[in-house]
């Protein structure tokens, strides 16, 4: 069952104009919530970022917080799964096709529910591989656009190397990865690029850096070289559905000893029981 526009239905029954704007022009924005355990997690940030993102692109949240919750929550009770993968989509709506924002049009909302597929025991034992590129996208990613094509192509340089993640950097600083945060173990300290224009503000990424300061580990938010990246001793992937994964192959070439280290073992944990903690409270 998905919603779409003030309706409940089959995603087979679903129709879209084909002027709608985030089909013609990739005009919209989007937000991915995990459930657990049929509780939306960290919902009131999620519905922030949403914020964030309708104001970059200059578009009138069409709901309040409540509003949402209300469509969020019927959503999920509809849908089978206790764990759920919720995905938001908002256009600027159906509008002859002109550049200029059309006048008097209602936005396009669509929400759909999936099975949330979060990493295996076998992953978070062996850890994943990944790859380096130059980050070729443009100079918003804090806004979470529906046009990911160049994240769509960034991504598959690393399918298409047998990884898992492309890792992005600009002018040989690390920004993120295609669908990711990145974090750098150096010496025995966390490292974390900082939240700018230049990279998507992830809501796991906040958690892990809350964890870490609960945990007394140290840690940096700065700009980290690709020399760190290449010689960290641990190197952490983040997001809503991949959790806190580890990174044990970069470029062919191990991560420190090729296996997942003592900060991922930590952090993995404590984001665990954070998460089971929170769904308790919720």
């Amino acid at each position: 069952m998905i919603y779409l526009n003030g309706e409940y239905m089959p995603i087979e029954e679903a129709r879209i104009p084909v002027l709608d704007r985030g089909f013609i022009f990739g005009d919209g924005v989007y937000e991915v919530i995990p459930v657990y355990s049929r509780k939306p997690f960290r919902i009131e940030e999620h519905l922030s970022r949403l914020e964030h993102s309708l104001n970059g692109i200059r578009l009138e949240n069409p709901h309040s917080g409540e509003e949402w919750k209300s469509i969020i929550h019927r959503l999920i009770a509809l849908n089978e799964p206790e764990d759920q993968s919720l995905y938001l989509h908002i256009t600027r709506g159906v509008a002859k096709r002109d550049h200029a924002f059309p006048k008097g049009v209602k936005p396009t909302i669509f929400m759909m529910s999936n099975p949330l597929v979060t990493p295996s025991p076998q992953t978070l034992e062996s850890g994943v591989s990944a790859i380096t590129a130059e980050d070729n996208r443009w100079l918003r990613c804090d806004i979470k656009a529906i046009s990911l094509l160049p994240n769509v192509l960034l991504r598959q340089l690393a399918i298409d190397a047998g990884a898992a993640e492309t890792l992005l950097f600009r002018e040989n600083l690390l920004t993120e990865g295609a669908a990711s945060n990145i974090f750098v173990v150096s010496g025995n300290t966390l490292l974390a690029p900082p939240k700018d224009n230049l990279m998507l503000p992830g809501i796991t990424y906040d958690v892990v850096l809350e964890l870490a300061q609960g945990q007394g580990m140290p840690f940096e938010v700065r700009r980290i070289s690709k020399e760190e990246v290449c010689s960290a001793s641990e190197l952490l992937l983040t997001s809503s559905t991949r959790e806190v994964t580890p990174i044990t192959l970069l470029d062919g070439k191990a991560v420190g000893s090729g296996k997942p280290g003592p900060f991922f073992a930590r952090l993995h944990d404590a984001y665990q029981a954070f998460k089971h903690a929170v769904m308790r409270r919720a």
